[in-house]
């Protein structure tokens, strides 16, 4: 009888234990104020990507910031960032609009769409690319929202295979 009631004894001590933790402390989800600075913050990001403002374009990433795109290797770090955009092909227009934004503390995400029209060197005519992103922000000790990570892929389908493009 005592070999049974050793263990019911350690777990109704273990429930007794836990009873007595104070709950966890809720954390806040995003003020107004932050999904609006945040709605701004990537407004500006598109303007400065239309007026190939490569440096201020980095300047909405965290100096730590990784960016994954498809079909080539993460670019981490602010200035690696910028060497990135800086040799991406001239856009002629861009827009990313947001689906949805959500967070709490000083963390938030984003998840939106993309549309863009580059113009790579020689090609015969502009590209259209369309597709969708996410990107974690966190809250800097002087309120703004940065991008921490940035990772995006594009709508267009694979090339069929054996067919040449």
């Amino acid at each position: 009888m005592k070999a049974r009631t050793t263990p019911l004894a350690a777990l109704a001590l273990a429930f007794a234990s836990t009873a007595c933790q104070p709950p966890a402390q809720e954390v806040a989800g995003l003020s107004e104020e932050d999904v609006a600075a945040i709605e701004a913050s990537l407004e500006s990001f598109a303007q400065a990507i239309r007026a190939s403002d490569w440096p201020g374009v980095a300047a909405f990433y965290t100096q730590d910031a990784v960016i994954m795109s498809p079909n080539e290797p993460a670019v981490q770090g602010r200035a690696a960032i910028e060497a990135w955009q800086a040799a991406f092909p001239p856009l002629t227009e861009i827009s990313l609009p947001i689906v949805e934004i959500d967070g709490r503390g000083d963390l938030a995400y984003v998840r939106g769409t993309f549309s863009m029209t580059i113009v790579p060197e020689g090609a015969p005519e502009p590209i259209q690319l369309t597709g969708k992103y996410i990107e974690i922000l966190r809250r800097q000790p002087d309120g703004a929202w940065l991008v921490a990570v940035d990772i995006f892929n594009s709508d267009l389908p694979l090339p069929e295979e054996g067919s040449g493009t």
